[in-house]
């Protein structure tokens, strides 16, 4: 299976509309704490923006929401996975990425043949607090050594500058918030993401 190595997270449609135009392939939809009628209609739209722009469109957590509106990809932290029901999304046919960050979720999640595995934090991260410490570069290597073929993404705490330890230490994708969203010119580092993922 053929990722995109840069992998952004936004929590809105507005992100996807300005930066699907620059070229972004893989892009995660995390929206937290909205109305189901926002979530609904934000993965709608969101869909057709990545479907527009030949991009692979993957919903955090709203399983549900993705197979009703025929979306391709959901990715499930260890929480969400006591509630989701991952017969309902094999059978709609939904691609799956799950978030690890210890050794017992890690062999969890195996055992449900994940389309990507997803670990982090590997730097410390702003973006929410974790009770995991930051995972670093021999952790990525190995990792990548227990998923084998799987694709691994690497988050947490990623910058542009950070992207090519990552990837030398093993990951696949990586994937990153903060450097994009609060950066005082997102479409520039976008830009700059693209060319040291390309």
């Amino acid at each position: 299976m053929n990722l995109d190595r840069f992998y952004p997270i936004f929590d809105h449609s507005d992100w996807l509309r300005r930066m699907l135009p620059l070229g972004v392939k893989l892009v995660q939809l995390r929206i937290k704490d909205q109305a189901d009628a926002v979530v609904r209609e934000q993965i709608a739209v969101s869909r057709d923006l990545c479907r527009a722009h030949g991009a692979v469109l993957v919903v955090n957590d709203h399983w549900q929401v993705a197979i009703d509106a025929g979306c391709d990809w959901i990715h499930l932290g260890q929480e969400d996975l006591d509630d989701a029901d991952l017969k309902a999304i094999r059978r709609a046919g939904l691609k799956l990425g799950v978030s690890t960050h210890d050794d017992d979720e890690l062999e969890r999640v195996l055992a449900m043949s994940p389309d990507y595995v997803a670990l982090g934090p590997v730097y410390p991260t702003i973006l929410k607090k974790m009770k995991w410490k930051q995972q670093g570069l021999p952790r990525v290597t190995e990792w990548k050594a227990r998923v084998g073929e799987v694709p691994l993404v690497g988050i947490g705490g990623m910058s542009v500058e950070r992207v090519p330890g990552v990837l030398q230490a093993g990951a696949d994708i990586v994937s990153v918030v903060t450097d994009i969203t609060l950066n005082a010119d997102p479409e520039a580092r976008v830009r700059a993401w693209i060319e040291v993922t390309t």
